[in-house]
This record gives C-alpha cells, structure tokens and sequence, in this order.
C-alpha cells in the first residue's frame, strides 16, 4: 500500500520462475492503482532467462502493458544479476510493436542492520529514444524512482516493511502528465510485505 496526498494506492511487483540454475522461464508483472477505482498501470514479462556468469543472467522475450492506454506489446532483451558488494541490480531494452525503444535500469541494495531488520534503498530509471505521447512517455530520462525500505524478515520468507518512495515524472513526460492534468509524482510512504517461496 502508498499513501501520497491522502489517497491510498497500491502497488504490486512479482517474479516467478520455473527451472534450473543455467535455463530457466521467468515470469514478471509489476503494476499500481488506486483502491476503489481501476488498475492505473499494469504489465508482465514472460522470459527465457541463461545464466552468462555466476552471478549474471542474461534474459530475452516479451513484455506486454495492459495499462495506460493503448496497451503495447515489446520485444525485451535484459540483465539481471548481482554486482560487486552485493548490490542486485536488473536492466532492459524494449522494442514495441509500433517501433518505440524504451529503457529501465532497476537497482537495490539490502544493508543488514542485525539478522533480521534489514535496510533497502532501491532506485528505477526509465529511458526512452523517442516521445510516445499516447503512453505519457517523453524522450531522454523519463522518470525515476528512489525509496528506502526498513524490513523485519520475522522468516526469510516473510518479511513486513515500512518505507519511503520518491517518484518524479521528468522532461516531456511531465508535460504530458499536465497536459491531461496529473501530477508529475512526489514522495510517499509505503507499506507491504516481501514473500518468497
């Protein structure tokens, strides 16, 4: 759940796999909306993922958005791994079916403040080659997003967490946003659980 300006969203963010260390499909959807009105935005990504490293995969296939409108298909070609002291980071190109190519660099970084509370500040960039107006999409850095998460793992596979997120339309992107009459983003409080199983 987000609080930002005295309404309440939500927001969802989930990955699935199934098969080894070296071969595997992964399953990704991210999405957000308000309680009590429809999804604002919503996508997933099916992918066939190889590991290239020990710590490294190198992932390719398709991402549809089903939300905002029109809904577009992309070709997708990424990275997800863990880079030096241990920061997880994930990157990806798109192609969609109307030749817009977009871009998303996501980054987070778990400091453990004793075995079970653990702090995350975590970052997402959005890029993209071209304007897409229909899709609220300017050239360059389209937005960003910072936050910072405080987790009580009470199992590794359960953890509650408090935070705060920052988003920020940028560029065109907020002038697009003004133009229909939205904000352009601004600072929340989150508050969710972590599961994996």
């Amino acid at each position: 759940m987000q609080i930002r300006d005295g309404r309440d969203s939500f927001r969802w963010d989930g990955e699935a796999w199934f098969g080894g260390d070296i071969n595997r499909l992964t399953v990704k959807t991210e999405g957000e909306g308000e309680f009590g009105r429809s999804v604002d935005d919503a996508e997933v990504q099916a992918l066939y993922s190889r590991a290239i490293g020990p710590y490294f995969n190198l992932q390719a296939g398709i991402r549809y958005d089903f939300k905002p409108n029109p809904s577009r298909t992309y070709a997708t070609l990424g990275f997800e791994g863990l880079a030096p002291y241990w920061f997880d980071v994930e990157g990806a190109l798109f192609l969609s079916d109307k030749g817009d190519v977009l871009g998303r660099l996501e980054g987070y970084y778990d400091q453990r403040i004793t075995q079970r509370l653990v702090l995350q500040p975590r970052a997402e960039l959005n890029f993209a080659a071209q304007d897409v107006p229909e899709n609220g999409i300017g050239s360059g850095l389209s937005d960003v997003e910072l936050g910072l998460r405080l987790r009580y793992e009470i199992k590794r596979e359960f953890a509650p967490y408090i935070g705060v997120s920052y988003d920020r339309r940028l560029g065109d992107s907020a002038r697009f946003a003004r133009a229909e009459g939205e904000g352009v983003g601004g600072p929340s409080f989150v508050v969710g659980v972590r599961t994996w199983f």
